[in-house]
Order: C-alpha cells, then structure tokens, then sequence
C-alpha cells in the first residue's frame, strides 16, 4: 500500500547516525543521501523511509508510530541495542507481546527527534512459515 515514508528531522547527522545504527540491525541501509535528506531501503535510489532535514519538524502526537519488520527475534533485539547506544530513548523493550499475538515479538524506541519507531517479527518460534 505504501511507497514510502518521510519523517522530518532537524539535524541529519544525528538521525543518519541513529537510523544507520537501527535500520542496519534489520537488513536496510542507505540508498541516497542529499544535503537535506537520507533515503534507506535495500535497492540504491529506491527508498523507503526517508529523512527530511525540516528547521521546524516535529514527531507526530501519541498514537502514531512506524512499525518496521524484522527477520527474527536477534534483529528485533539488535535493533533495540542499537537505538539505545544510538541516542534512542526506550519505549519497550524486546519481549513478546501476547495482547498482539502468540509470535508477536517486539521492541519500541523514540528517536531523537521524538519518533516512535518499532521493530517487530510476528511468528510463533518453531512453527513453519511456509
């Protein structure tokens, strides 16, 4: 359903550092980068998520958050780590969450322009994907 994200940041170089440090524990990386934005995704030139250098942005009120998959539970750990030594604030940390789901594994963080971001895997462990 959705191309891409774009959240608005007021200094680049710290979100780069931050979201190359999060993105990188689930698989992303950056895909363009600009003066004022940085684009990840996996494909160079395709992104989606991208970051917007805005003097006057601001995160979006409670209720709003981007959810972003993970591979396995190790990602969704790794990327909580991450966000942490990364200047992030905890909202959560990695565990599953039974009132989502039985597989629902996953770990929130605020960015440090206020963002809420997850990463989450919803698979119960042991049980095929197929």
């Amino acid at each position: 359903m959705l191309h891409h994200i774009s959240l608005g940041v007021r200094d680049l170089v710290v979100a780069g550092r931050f979201y190359d440090a999060v993105l990188n524990a689930l698989g992303y990386r950056r895909v363009f980068e600009d003066d004022t934005a940085i684009g990840y995704g996996l494909i160079d030139d395709q992104d989606l998520l991208c970051l917007k250098l805005r003097d006057d942005a601001s995160a979006p009120g409670a209720g709003f958050h981007l959810a972003f998959a993970a591979l396995s539970r190790e990602a969704v750990d790794a990327f909580h780590r991450a966000a942490l030594q990364a200047g992030g604030r905890d909202n959560g940390t990695a565990g599953l969450r039974p009132d989502y789901g039985d597989g629902y594994y996953a770990a929130f963080v605020i960015d440090p322009d206020g963002h809420r971001i997850e990463a989450v895997v919803n698979a119960v462990e042991g049980a095929s994907q197929g």
